[in-house]
């Protein structure tokens, strides 16, 4: 363990320039390693023994740095650990770092970061996605085999199309959110980054299931994964994913392939459409900047986070500490978040997106009714080079395929089933009705052979 560890430390050092990471774990690492060899001798070693992951910054670890990529946080130590990490360190797991992401997961490129952009393994000219482009980056240069992250709108699964590795989001409720620093907080949910949906799979095991420091975490039981193959299964595909403008003709034709594939082998496999696509990214960027704007309230100088020195009265600390403190995109989220929570425009913004938002879990609910999975591309397009999307609404609309499952709660994962002419990986989607991460981690198993 205390070797395999060595060398994970030692990729990580190797590949520096991917800037994936904000700070290697030596000595702790080590420290779990010992002690995982330890209970490995005696027999007594967790189900996760051998594992090396990373964490995303946003995630608390006792006594380690804790900052969301962000200036307001900067030389902030966490003082207790996440459920999910006490859970995977109970596991016999070995965390060696922090990945870097997009300041408090705002982005879908991970150019936000206020320590620096994150490169992609796989053509460092290229983003790695966002916001945990660190931690899909991380995995993909080999430094872990696993890596945890958070996905409010598409945060671990287009990263994950985009640097070619397995990106699990449960469903809202199944994994603790209690020391996740929050985005918004009906959308967050902490999901796993891998090579292979086993790993997915056994991270995921770990980390389910209810949470008594967290009120929204469900109760049900945590279903095993079958090893056995899933059978026939009714599958839906969007229309959408085929023929919208602005889709890369390579992942429509892909998709096209994996449609046909699944029909050959006896799947039924039909048509449907996006419910309200148009309204989706919009409904999701005027809720969850709302929950943000709430969110970030509390990082303002005087109970948490930076204080500018040049404050010199409360009015002056409120204003200088968060200017300084946040970056653009935090910023802009939320004055668009407060913006929509005003009383001139609660109702026409705020109160009509949350009837949108249940227009279209209602839709989603009801097409699993019919269907146990929905297929469709994770992204329009393979990785975009650093800088080529200036124009915010254009960054937002990244997330086409992705928001759905936030705003309905439902499990989703990106398959890295696709290499593109220019080299660069890209994945498919499949969703799940809630719950359901049994049939979803099976399907994606023996369907897509990952």
């Amino acid at each position: 363990m205390t070797s395999t560890v060595e060398r994970a430390l030692a990729v990580a050092n190797d590949n520096a320039d991917l800037n994936a990471y904000l700070e290697l774990y030596h000595d702790s690492a080590r420290e779990q390693a010992l002690r995982v060899e330890d209970r490995i001798r005696q027999g007594t070693a967790g189900p996760l023994a051998g594992m090396v992951l990373s964490i995303k910054d946003n995630i608390c670890y006792k006594g380690h740095k804790l900052s969301a990529a962000s200036r307001i946080l900067e030389g902030f130590t966490s003082l207790y650990s996440a459920t999910a990490v006490e859970r995977l360190l109970a596991a016999d797991a070995v965390i060696i770092g922090r990945t870097n992401c997009d300041e408090f997961a705002m982005g879908s490129s991970n150019e936000n970061s206020a320590f620096g952009k994150v490169l992609n393994p796989m053509d460092r000219t290229k983003v790695p996605g966002g916001s945990s482009g660190g931690a899909a980056a991380s995995v993909a240069a080999g430094t872990v085999h696993a890596a945890l992250g958070s996905d409010t709108g598409g945060s671990i699964r287009q990263p994950a199309s985009f640097t070619g590795t397995v990106g699990l989001k449960p469903t809202y409720g199944r994994v603790s959110r209690y020391g996740l620093i929050a985005f918004a907080s009906s959308f967050d949910q902490i999901g796993p980054f891998s090579r292979t949906v086993a790993d997915s799979a056994a991270i995921y095991q770990v980390m389910a299931g209810h949470d008594p420091k967290d009120s929204t975490t469900s109760r049900k039981p945590v279903a095993p994964i079958p090893e056995e193959h899933p059978g026939k299964l009714r599958i839906a595909y969007y229309r959408e994913g085929l023929e919208r403008a602005g889709m890369d003709p390579e992942v429509v034709a892909h998709l096209q392939t994996w449609i046909d594939r699944l029909k050959a082998d006896g799947h039924l496999v039909e048509p449907i459409s996006v419910p309200l696509l148009e309204h989706q990214v919009p409904t999701y960027y005027i809720l969850a900047t709302a929950e943000a704007s709430s969110n970030l309230a509390r990082f303002d100088g005087i109970r948490y986070g930076h204080r500018s020195k040049y404050a010199t009265g409360v009015d002056e600390t409120y204003r200088l500490s968060r200017t300084e403190g946040f970056g653009p995109e935090v910023k802009r989220r939320i004055l668009l978040g407060t913006f929509v929570l005003s009383a001139g425009y609660y109702d026409a913004y705020y109160a009509q997106a949350q009837r949108v938002r249940r227009i279209i879990r209602d839709h989603t609910l009801g097409t699993f009714e019919k269907y146990d999975l929905i297929l469709s591309p994770t992204c329009p397009t393979t990785a975009f080079a650093h800088g080529a999307i200036t124009d915010p609404v254009a960054m937002y609309l990244q997330d086409i395929f992705t928001v759905q499952a936030n705003l309905t709660g439902t499990p989703a994962i990106s398959l890295p089933t696709g290499t593109h002419n220019n080299g660069l990986p890209f994945g498919v989607q499949l969703t799940a009705k809630p719950f359901d991460e049994a049939l979803l981690l099976a399907a994606s198993s023996h369907l897509f052979g990952r």
